[in-house]
């Protein structure tokens, strides 16, 4: 019994540099000068006690940025301690791959940097810092960190290219925002895909199951948030790379309107598409999340007072579970306040005809001569690309114009558009189905928006998730109507729990 304390005790206290046996040993014998060394041992064990008690404390806690903020500028807990719990939270996924680089002791130390930044008066938590100050967060392994490598989801590049000379443009903005990185995450190979399966770093399983998959290409994203190695993770969305992860695992995303951010340091998939996202667990903290990418001189937030959706016949492969969570979000949004009409899509059938081979050629361009480097699917994509001759490329440039006039009517008409993100509430890792199958069975929900390039939040259902759609650069007022609903949702449920 006494060696079981011993071992609790010991586990407790090594950061703290006292052990159990030492502090006893000390006490028993009492060495001249020992009750001096065992009342400093003491005070090292106790204050290791209360540091343990601090930590089992903010589990409790909820693990949002809005809670753990308001915990941070009250000092009720410390940015080291919410790092020790990420770090201790990481990797829960089936194959161990939620991060695909993580330097245990470089995050400790960020966490320590961020502890010495100045404090103030002003802000949304009264210290003078940023909504992401202390906060663990993930970052998709396309991103440059400086003295790590960047594989885009595949050892070819991880080895050509070395450790990164210095952070890309967005890991300088979130360092300088205090946001403490915990790793760079599992993502599909070159993030060319929307499964989060990956031949060469292992499929991305979400946590706690041992079949489903995240979904891609921002999988290790997912995971971070899902198993709680990372409050908010960053992600990147081309074709869906945040919407179906964040539908699939239950989360909330955030693609922003395309050309918000710096691609600086950034690996791209296809400049004409690639947007920055999060992937988080809370709706209420989506407008706390527009920064990074915000412009500086972001105008004011407007209200939104109606909405189209798609029709039932929209909705023909929905999975009847999802069906039924679409109907339940038009009724949210109606409960708010807003207007909804359904409208007719027909001509979106032609966006997944204009994204792919356009997204393909760009691709194609970008990894040249490196084909062969990668797995088959992948390759026959780019090869395809390659293929396209200039004239073929102006026609689909011209359709691509055409329907983002014509998506931009849609929304000046109806401010908000909303379908779901994906028609399946689960993809079964080794399923059998084909990688074409899946591919065009998903993008026909997330091709018209990418194509439109406007920016998105994936709200999250049961089961499934909802892609809410406004305007280019409505990202803060459509975060906040997010905000709106996730307030909504915890109230209805306090109600329901107190009748």
């Amino acid at each position: 019994m006494q060696a079981d304390r011993t071992a609790t005790v010991n586990a407790s206290l090594s950061a703290a540099g006292c052990t159990a046996e030492r502090y006893l040993t000390e006490r028993r014998h009492g060495r001249k000068g020992g009750s001096r060394r065992a009342a400093l041992l003491l005070g090292a064990l106790l204050s290791g006690l209360e540091r343990r008690r601090r930590i089992v404390v903010m589990t409790n806690l909820p693990w949002n940025v809005r809670d753990l903020r308001r915990a941070l500028a009250t000092g009720a807990t410390q940015a080291s301690e919410l790092t020790e719990q990420a770090l201790a939270r990481s990797n829960r996924t089936l194959h161990r791959n939620t991060y695909l680089w993580q330097d245990a002791a470089w995050t400790r130390a960020e966490a320590a940097r961020v502890e010495a930044m100045p404090r103030g008066t002003a802000g949304a938590f009264g210290d003078g810092r940023s909504a992401l100050w202390g906060v663990p967060i993930s970052v998709k392994d396309c991103f440059d960190l400086a003295g790590a490598p960047t594989t885009c989801g595949v050892r070819f590049y991880r080895d050509r290219n070395g450790v990164a000379a210095r952070d890309s443009w967005l890991a300088e903005q979130l360092r300088s925002m205090g946001a403490v990185i915990v790793g760079k995450t599992h993502l599909h190979p070159l993030a060319y895909g929307i499964t989060g399966e990956n031949p060469e770093f292992g499929d991305c399983i979400q946590p706690g199951t041992e079949d489903a998959l995240t979904g891609g290409s921002s999988s290790g994203a997912a995971a971070s948030v899902m198993e709680g190695s990372a409050v908010a993770a960053i992600g990147t969305d081309t074709g869906g790379s945040v919407r179906v992860p964040a539908a699939l695992c239950g989360l909330v995303g955030y693609r922003s309107s395309l050309g918000r951010g710096d691609w600086r340091g950034g690996a791209h998939l296809a400049e004409s598409f690639d947007t920055m996202g999060w992937l988080f667990r809370d709706l209420e903290d989506a407008p706390l999340l527009a920064a990074p990418f915000a412009p500086a001189n972001a105008g004011a937030v407007r209200k939104f007072g109606r909405f189209a959706h798609v029709g039932e016949s929209f909705l023909g492969d929905c999975e009847p579970e999802i069906a039924a969570s679409f109907r339940a979000a038009i009724r949210e949004l109606q409960d708010l306040g807003l207007e909804a009409r359904a409208i007719e899509t027909g001509w979106w059938t032609e966006s997944m005809e204009i994204l792919a081979p356009l997204q393909a050629s760009e691709a194609a361009r970008i990894h040249a001569g490196n084909f062969d480097q990668f797995e088959k699917p992948i390759s026959d994509r780019l090869e395809w690309g390659a293929s396209l001759g200039a004239a073929e490329l102006a026609t689909l440039r011209r359709r691509h114009a055409d329907f983002r006039a014509r998506m931009d009517e849609l929304f000046a008409t109806r401010e908000l558009v909303m379908l779901p993100c994906a028609p399946v509430a689960k993809l079964a890792s080794g399923s059998g189905q084909s990688v074409d199958q899946v591919r065009k069975r998903l993008l026909r929900y997330t091709s018209p928006f990418s194509l439109a390039g406007v920016p998105i939040v994936a709200i999250p259902c049961l089961p499934g998730g909802m892609q809410l759609a406004a305007a280019r650069e409505n990202d803060e007022a459509l975060l906040e109507l997010a905000a709106q609903m996730g307030a909504a949702r915890k109230a209805s449920q306090k109600r329901q729990m107190s009748s």
